[in-house]
């Protein structure tokens, strides 16, 4: 495939045709990817990972180069796709638990963290059964179980098919066996010796999509826990990039394997859609659930990664391709996030999305000359731990963040201060503006403190009494 570049394909997305027509609802098919970075893919700068068949992906379809997930790391991330709401309302902060790293070094008491997403919530899954989808789900939930009586897993929440959708963020094995005794994914307790996990989970989604008719539209959530550590590859794979030249910024050969092997099943997801005849009336979308994380790879034109409020924990790859109704080959800039999934595609079902959603339809933002104005936000109040070696006691101290056009502000809860950027002129976050733009660094500040009035946020304002400073 001939290679591009962000420049050659900015533009307008001009919609080829209406979304939906009369009585016509396409296949949905979601791709999450775990912990894969903005700059991660080929066809978004990397000079050392191969990913060929997003690349393709990305020049069929729609790229969209200011993607942001709703949370840093990834339950409250995948909640808040799920639910259609910022992290406030669900309350699904981090991976449990919130009071993570030294507690002597926490100067405030964290807000308690909420691991699953209640059954109360009317998840993507329900709501798009409502409108007639068979829904798959495969590969990692994170967000509950389905076998502990908590009716907080795939089958509880509007999905008629789920494979390995459990509680756990990570997988006890890459390669087969994939359980540890008693602890094992739903549906991979039986497989292959030696059986990579991400092409496993590919059969199965092959596998759900060939049960599938044309007479119901269906969903398909294939939730990749690649390229989550433990770092595991084929060992072929692993011998290539031992080999080959390392890039500027990135050089992990077993990290480069797993994006390639993700990348490989990518592909062979899409040859199913042409091969079974569904490729003319699906949509599919290709995310990551929060940046990349920095011991395993390099966020070299962002600052910070996983965990962190910084644009390398949140801004994440993304690309939409629907034939014939998206035109291929172009970049949309206007600042989209991961609450807008769920009143996207409920409307593209032929749904009504539910009053109080947080998030906005992409499709009214994808012609570039559409002025958008609304404010993008992130809650965090919680601890996360800093990275062995890196040089930090934290990741992340309580923060909440606001987007407002080309603007960012990150409010500290700790000593009640602020860092305020200009996203387009500095994407690295060098220059805090605070003391240069106090009046923007104030009217920020107000949307933000509104924001979190509204959303009932909860604000971790209790002194630790066992906080010993740092160091």
């Amino acid at each position: 495939m001939k290679s591009f570049s962000l420049s050659l394909l900015a533009g307008s997305c001009i919609l080829g045709m209406p979304l939906l027509a009369q009585n016509e609802q396409p296949n949905i098919v979601f791709i999450m990817a775990d912990d894969l970075g903005w700059n991660d893919l080929g066809v978004m700068g990397s000079d050392y990972y191969e990913t060929p068949n997003i690349d393709k992906l990305a020049s069929e379809g729609v790229l969209f180069d200011n993607a942001y997930a709703a949370a840093a790391n990834s339950a409250p991330s995948r909640a808040c796709f799920m639910t259609g709401l910022y992290t406030p309302r669900h309350g699904v902060y981090t991976v449990s638990p919130s009071e993570r790293g030294s507690k002597a070094k926490r100067k405030l008491i964290p807000i308690k963290n909420t691991e699953d997403v209640r059954p109360d919530f009317v998840t993507l899954g329900e709501a798009l059964k409502r409108q007639g989808y068979i829904c798959g789900h495969i590969g990692k939930w994170h967000l509950g179980s389905d076998l502990d009586g908590s009716n907080t897993g795939p089958l509880s929440q509007g999905f008629d098919y789920n494979i390995a959708g459990e509680r756990a963020g990570a997988p006890y094995s890459y390669f087969y066996p994939y359980c540890k005794k008693q602890k094992c994914h739903l549906g991979l307790d039986e497989g292959k010796e030696g059986e990579y996990l991400t092409d496993r989970l590919t059969d199965e989604a092959v596998k759900f999509m060939g049960q599938q008719t044309k007479d119901k539209p269906f969903f398909l959530y294939m939730a990749h826990h690649a390229v989550h550590t433990p770092l595991r590859a084929p060992q072929a794979l692993i011998e290539k990039y031992q080999k080959k030249a390392k890039g500027r910024f990135q050089t992990n050969p077993v990290y480069a394997a797993m994006v390639e092997n993700l990348d490989w099943n990518v592909g062979r997801l899409c040859h199913a859609l042409d091969s079974l005849g569904f490729s003319d009336n699906t949509l599919v979308i290709f995310f990551s659930d929060n940046g990349g994380s920095e011991p395993v790879t390099d966020n070299f034109r962002l600052r910070g990664g996983k965990g962190m409020p910084y644009e390398g924990g949140v801004r994440v790859p993304f690309i939409m391709k629907y034939p014939g109704k998206l035109s291929a080959g172009t970049v949309v800039s206007t600042p989209v996030i991961g609450v807008d999934f769920y009143p996207t595609l409920v409307s593209l079902a032929g749904g009504t999305p539910a009053a109080g959603l947080d998030g906005e339809n992409i499709f009214d933002f994808l012609d570039d000359s559409t002025v958008v104005h609304r404010d993008l936000f992130w809650h965090f109040p919680a601890y996360l731990q800093g990275y062995k070696g890196l040089g930090l006691d934290f990741r992340a101290t309580p923060y909440s963040t606001i987007r407002s056009g080309d603007w960012k502000l990150i409010y500290y809860y700790e000593d009640q201060s602020m860092k305020l950027f200009n996203i387009k002129e500095d994407r690295m976050e060098k220059n805090n503006l605070v003391g240069s733009e106090p009046a923007k660094a104030r009217e920020l500040y107000g949307k933000l403190d509104t924001w979190l009035k509204n959303t009932h946020a909860d604000i971790p304002d209790q002194l630790n009494p066992d906080y010993k400073g740092y160091k």
